[in-house]
């Protein structure tokens, strides 16, 4: 647990632009008009779907250094801690 909490500070430190955009991005769907709601939608959705993909990234990279048992729960600590931590990017990590 100790390492994925360190490994998604890394991530929060190294992609603070990403979540930040995301933010932004969220902010910006509710705020738009029904004309532009659905694009603004979408621009949030890429974002969050680039951050998942680096958090599968980094969660696959220590998981093939495992066993396989130790990958599996090693696989649920970490989902369960972004889903926690991140929850906009946890939602599809399975």
């Amino acid at each position: 647990m100790e390492l994925v909490e360190r490994q998604l500070d890394l991530f929060e430190q190294e992609h603070a632009g990403l979540i930040g955009d995301s933010q932004a991005a969220l902010r910006a769907y509710d705020d738009a008009p029904r004309e532009e709601a659905e694009e603004r939608y979408g621009d949030f959705l890429d974002l969050v779907e680039t951050g998942q993909d680096e958090l599968v990234e980094i969660r696959e990279a220590y998981a093939h250094s495992l066993d396989e048992d130790a990958a599996a729960e090693y696989r649920d600590v970490f989902n369960r801690l972004v889903r926690k931590r991140l929850p906009r990017f946890g939602l599809e990590l399975d």
